[in-house]
């Protein structure tokens, strides 16, 4: 095989993957997005109406439709400019190399630790409050119009800020890695047709911003003192402490084995024989 050979083979590869990196990008996000779900079904419904159309012979019906295919698109992009700028706003949010900062072993017991014990407090007090755990995707967006903080994480901060009457109660947390970002943020509500109707403005917001992003949510209801967690566009109702913190310590669990360098690995050696 020549050169021109595999260089024409490699370009044919890349152009398939890149074009099933976009198909999986796509089915991802309608996944995700109510109207991006009922808007694929629409396009589904007027292909197959097209079809019956043309087996049939049904003339105005099929004039109809090609009237609809031919504007469509147009008529698309007019009415479902949002969804389509969020779809666009969550791929510049994606970070390439991964969550900012990976948490030790350490770092994530203790920022688990500061959540529960803060949420221990604040369901047994009946507090609202909504805690929001950045991960891959970037919140710069919603820290940018909130009160930035920038404070170490504890129990006794995470009480304070949704204690009633504080400025900050009615938003959201931001913590990025062991640091409390900002306060209260607001975010998107979600329009998922399946959720109680019995729920309030912070669980909608919650799922509204767990399908948007890959973030953790964390809701007390102010009403009932249930604690529940939003994430991968789930929302796990009434959780008990324990699940909290189980569920917490695996969704916070790095995805790649963070690599140690094997000369680093080897000076640390010396040092801890050089001590003993």
């Amino acid at each position: 095989m020549t050169l021109d050979a595999v260089i024409i083979l490699i370009k044919k590869l890349a152009d398939v993957l890149l074009v099933w990196m976009v198909l999986y990008f796509i089915l991802k996000s309608l996944r995700k997005n109510v109207k991006m779900i009922l808007l694929f079904k629409g396009i589904l419904i007027i292909l197959g109406l097209q079809i019956v159309s043309e087996v049939l012979n049904l003339a105005t019906i099929g004039y109809l439709i090609d009237y609809a295919i031919m504007w469509g698109p147009l008529a698309l992009i007019i009415i479902f400019q949002p969804e389509i700028r969020n779809v666009l706003e969550q791929l510049g949010r994606s970070q390439l190399l991964g969550r900012h900062k990976i948490l030790t072993v350490d770092e994530r017991e203790k920022v688990v630790y500061e959540i529960v014990q803060s949420l221990e407090y604040l369901r047994k007090s009946r507090i609202g409050a909504l805690i929001i755990i950045e991960r891959d995707h970037s919140l710069s967006e919603y820290i940018e119009k909130s009160k930035k903080l920038y404070a170490d994480i504890s129990s006794e901060l995470l009480i304070a800020i949704f204690f009633p009457n504080n400025p900050l109660h009615d938003g959201g947390v931001i913590i990025q890695g062991d640091k409390i970002t900002s306060a209260g943020a607001v975010f998107p509500s979600s329009e998922n047709l399946k959720i109680s109707k019995r729920l309030g403005t912070r669980h909608r917001a919650a799922l509204g911003i767990a399908e948007t992003t890959d973030c953790i949510a964390i809701v007390c209801s102010e009403e009932t003192g249930r604690v529940s967690i939003a994430v991968s566009s789930e929302l796990r109702y009434n959780l008990t402490i324990d699940e909290v913190k189980l569920i917490l310590l695996e969704e916070l669990r790095p995805k790649k084995p963070i690599i140690i360098d094997e000369e680093e690995e080897g000076d640390n050696d010396e040092v801890n024989s050089q001590d003993n």
